[in-house]
């Protein structure tokens, strides 16, 4: 393929996925299941080049930056709050449909060997949330619903392609639980660590940069940085992004100024919409190319489809019989939680009636936990996960992309090698346009519905209220408020951010005077903007706002720092 028809197919590709995504409101369905079935017609299209990328690089290098920067905007305090459930979807039912599928290939195909077996169970078993999610925040499904879906899609993958590899090397020698076991738990912990490192020092250095075009640059190199030294470890570099990411997001608020975070969040908003949807594309454009190679090989394609339907139909049963429990036992203890939360209340309630408490040199960081645990029993009290969640997280179990390509990464002496790929194939579309394209309708039919809008905005007023009393208390109302110099504000000059003026006086005036207003009015508004965000931090640590609303409240702070910049 020469330069100009790659440049050609690029061009056509982006203008695809920009209509596509401009017109899936409209028909209703997601991005990801139109750019699949485009795929599909423009492969059957006569003269059309059979389409085989290479599996390498989808792993690792779109998965990668897709990772990360779905981790970088999960709220850390939900992904905590939900770390069970999320830990139950992404390990325990990932290993459990892997072995489930693998018995049944190992019992239809008699040349499969039992870790042959489960390495493509483990193919198949991770959901891909892109499509789940891209549907719930369209319909205004409940944020803890979207938490839950959203931390399933980014830890599932590193279970599966852990979980794969393990299985493809028991293929070629004797097989030990233990070491298997060993094994998975180095890659996971190994993964962490790394990951986590490499999100806290490229924090550091960009806030030591802070230039939004050099920071913005250094966070797209960033995923491969925390993905290639796991690799190389034989941990999982998947998982590794994951943790880089989810420090990042926590720790940039803090470290990272407004503009270096909005340039980041703009930039990353489009490579994540080029790269997600345009693997959903290529998944699409595969179809042509897996069914030539089938049969090519002088196999049955119908009998490869039947199969894949077999699998989809299991995988599906599982994950009904798996989510079951989950909701059952988040239902049971609602009641415990409320008394929880009770409990929590009267605990704070003593510690600011209590002189001995408040005076005590740990009693703010023992108030401070009170705070986060009774804020974390009022959340589960309040959000529970009801048998209508409970059916659309069942319902929500779409394949992507990530299970074709790692069904192409099977080694080539693989039996019936072809045929399992095409079997991964059919499970993926089947799951995402039958699942994924129906899952608006069974939202639709259960009535599940989101954070109420106005209860939204009281929750959001109520957080800026207590951010601004918390930096007229800091700031304004201090005894010992001064200028960097050490001399005090003006009075007039405090008076004006009493009221929040959006704008200076007229820039014409020149006179000394008000030149000393300004500047003071500057660096008095600016302290305000740190102590806002300071109280925000806080707001956002202690977990006593839906993450939400704390989002919007990061707008708006970030919005009104934009703009105090700009004057």
């Amino acid at each position: 393929m020469g330069l100009e028809h790659f440049e050609v197919i690029a061009v056509l590709a982006v203008l695809i996925i920009v209509a596509a995504s401009y017109f899936s409101s409209r028909l209703g369905l997601a991005t990801p299941i139109i750019l699949v079935l485009v795929g599909l017609g423009v492969s059957l299209v006569p003269g059309v080049p059979l389409i085989a990328p290479e599996p390498d690089l989808i792993l690792a290098a779109v998965l990668p930056p897709l990772l990360y920067s779905a981790a970088v905007n999960m709220p850390v305090m939900d992904f905590r709050r939900d770390l069970k459930t999320i830990g139950a979807l992404s390990v325990l039912l990932v290993l459990v449909s892997a072995f489930a599928v693998g018995i049944l290939l190992w019992a239809i195909l008699p040349n499969l060997s039992f870790a042959a077996a489960v390495a493509v169970g483990a193919v198949v078993s991770p959901p891909d949330a892109v499509a789940a999610t891209a549907i719930g925040k369209r319909l205004g499904l409940p944020p803890r619903l979207l938490t839950i879906l959203e931390g399933e899609g980014l830890v599932n993958d590193a279970t599966a392609l852990v979980l794969l590899r393990t299985a493809v090397a028991a293929t070629a020698g004797a097989f030990s639980f233990w070491q298997a076991a060993g094994d998975f738990f180095y890659a996971v912990a190994v993964a962490i660590v790394i990951g986590a490192a490499v999100g806290v020092l490229a924090v550091r250095i960009r806030s030591k940069i802070d230039q939004p075009v050099l920071t913005t640059a250094i966070s797209f190199v960033v995923p491969f940085i925390a993905f290639l030294p796991a690799e190389l470890a034989d941990a999982s570099g998947v998982l590794s992004v994951v943790a880089a990411g989810l420090v990042t997001g926590a720790s940039s608020v803090r470290r990272l100024s407004v503009a270096d975070r909005n340039a980041e969040r703009t930039n990353w908003l489009t490579i994540q919409l080029l790269l997600e949807n345009g693997v959903f594309l290529l998944m699409g454009l595969q179809l042509h190319t897996l069914v030539a190679e089938v049969s090519a090989g002088g196999l049955s394609v119908w009998h490869a489809v039947w199969v894949g339907l077999a699998v989809t139909v299991l995988l599906g049963l599982i994950r009904v019989a798996f989510v079951a429990p989950v909701v059952f036992t988040a239902r049971r203890r609602r009641p415990e939680h409320e008394q929880q939360a009770r409990r929590f209340d009267d605990a704070l309630e003593r510690i600011t009636q209590d002189e001995r408490l408040q005076t005590h040199p740990r009693g703010e960081r023992i108030e401070r936990w009170l705070q986060r645990r009774r804020a974390d029993a009022k959340f589960y009290a309040g959000n529970g996960l009801g048998w209508r969640g409970g059916a659309v997280l069942a319902w929500s179990g779409m394949r992507g992309v990530v299970t074709l390509a790692a069904a192409q990464s099977l080694p080539t002496d693989f039996p019936y090698r072809t045929q399992l790929v095409l079997i991964a194939f059919v499970v993926a579309l089947v799951t995402l346009v039958g699942q994924g394209g129906t899952l608006p309708l069974l939202i639709r039919v259960l009535g599940i519905r989101g954070t109420d809008e106005e209860q939204s905005r009281r929750e959001l007023a109520l957080l800026m209220l207590e951010i601004n009393e918390a930096a007229a208390g800091q700031v304004l109302d201090n005894p010992d408020l001064h200028r960097r110099g050490g001399e005090r504000f003006d009075p007039a000059v405090i008076e004006k951010a009493r009221e929040v003026q959006r704008r200076l006086a007229d820039p014409r005036r020149t006179d000394r005077a008000e030149d000393q207003v300004k500047a003071q009015y500057s660096e008095l508004m600016q302290l305000i903007l740190d102590a806002q965000q300071d109280a925000l931090n806080e707001a956002r640590s202690t977990g006593a706002y839906d993450s939400t609303t704390v989002k919007r409240a990061q707008k708006q702070l970030d919005q009104g720092s934009v703009r105090f910049t700009q004057r």
